[in-house]
């Protein structure tokens, strides 16, 4: 037999290789579930002011370092330093306070309203308010905006009247969406407040072709949008990341991670893997991971993000660490899949206590001026609810009229079968 031949057969009789060990699939759990501490020790919060903040002309491969780091402003002290303390006066930092407060003081309101059926469904941002406070401040109020559902604040930056958001949230006569639309998921062309979609991740997509809109037509605006991390699991993050990069669209890409999606913690969409602003690199994205709760770590990077836009220098996906202290929705109870006690024990803290302190440290605000603030924006936030229930609720008053499900399908004149179904409508 030649060699070839006793080659051939030794690997014929050779049993097929098997792996040593039955394989296995992980699924990643969070640190804590229901009925156990929450536990928090694996998340190692670097000290406020040791980020570097490198040249807005800098090119995307220089800043890998800054996607897995975090910019943060205020220390323990309640200080702001490092290179990203942002130069802004009082009379901004204060106006922050006050929209911060505003809107949890609106959420509560609302929150309750739910809760005694005068709305359908609520959808509170507590713990989150620095993020969209900070950058509805820092953009022109002539950008666009492509919210997600907890971005109610960009419209109280804006000074969007908060009655007209209370009439869409229940769906009263006076509801410009007049009745069509998911109660939270407001819309406002005139504040440019793309409508919010209940289909996640599709802001994306629609915010990075409307920048490169923008920039086709040698127009100055940019944008900005908001998409939660279990959000950046859809296609329409990668697709939208993908676009951004290539084409230098003028736009800021902003993953909340709140830590939780619906029910599943961010470790189901990729988190635990590496940080959510770490995938920016794979498209040549500069990409930063800021501090969520630290209003001047918000305000610094979006303010970087803007100049780089303005000047032609592309998109920045932006990160923000920050924790969702209440459920997702009104549908949703948190009891059920994480620790009782997650809210008290988030190394993050509160975005408005950690603002308020700031503001005290520079002599710039005091215990009794922000409680008669609390106490104002609660009266106004209930005057406002008196007025937009004066108008109608979900349970009662004045609704929509059925006529308008017939309007603004068309840009013309109505076709035959609209104007028959009216008819067989009587109205």
């Amino acid at each position: 037999m030649s060699d070839r031949g006793k080659t051939a057969k030794a690997a014929k009789a050779e049993p097929a290789k098997r792996n040593s060990i039955p394989l296995k699939l992980r699924v990643p759990e969070p640190p804590a579930r229901p009925g156990q501490a929450a536990d928090f020790s694996h998340i190692k919060l670097p000290a406020a002011g040791v980020t570097r903040r490198p040249d807005v002309a800098s090119q995307p491969a220089e800043m890998h370092d800054l996607a897995y780091g975090l910019v943060r402003v205020l220390n323990e002290k309640g200080e702001a330093v490092g290179p990203w303390a942002p130069k802004i006066d009082a009379d901004l930092m204060r106006r922050g306070l006050r929209i911060m407060m505003m809107t949890r003081a609106y959420d509560d309101r609302m929150y309750k309203a739910q809760r005694q059926g005068k709305t359908s469904f609520y959808m509170k941002s507590t713990g989150e308010e620095a993020v969209p406070t900070a950058a509805g401040l820092a953009l022109d109020d002539t950008d666009m905006l492509f919210p997600a559902y907890r971005q109610q604040a960009l419209l109280f930056a804006r000074n969007w009247p908060m009655l007209d958001m209370m009439n869409q949230i229940y769906s009263n006569a006076h509801d410009r969406l007049k009745g069509r639309q998911l109660p939270v998921m407001y819309s406002s062309k005139e504040a440019g407040f793309f409508t919010i979609s209940g289909n996640l991740a599709t802001q994306f997509s629609q915010a990075v072709g409307w920048a490169m809109a923008s920039a086709i037509m040698g127009d100055t605006r940019i944008c900005a949008t908001w998409i939660g991390d279990g959000s950046t699991a859809e296609g329409d993050f990668h697709h939208a990341c993908t676009f951004a990069a290539v084409y230098k669209a003028p736009v800021i890409l902003n993953i909340v991670n709140n830590q939780w999606a619906i029910s599943s913690f961010q470790g189901i969409a990729g988190g635990t893997e590496a940080p959510f602003a770490a995938r920016g690199v794979g498209y040549g994205l500069p990409a930063l991971r800021v501090d969520g709760n630290d209003f001047l770590a918000v305000y610094a990077a979006t303010q970087w993000a803007i100049e780089r836009a303005r000047s032609n220098q592309g998109a920045t996906l932006i990160e923000h660490f920050t924790y969702r202290m209440e459920g997702h929705s009104t549908s949703d109870d948190p009891t059920r899949y994480r620790a009782a006690d997650e809210r008290q024990k988030w190394p993050g803290g509160d975005p408005i206590e950690r603002l308020k302190q700031h503001l005290i440290k520079l002599g710039e605000w005091d215990e009794t001026r922000h409680t008669a603030q609390q106490e104002e924006m609660e009266k106004l936030v209930k005057d406002t609810q008196r007025q937009a229930e004066a108008i109608g609720t979900l349970q009662a008053g004045q609704k929509p009229s059925p006529k308008t499900m017939f309007e603004d399908i068309y840009g013309g004149e109505p076709d035959w079968r609209m104007r028959k179904q009216r008819q067989q409508f009587g109205i």
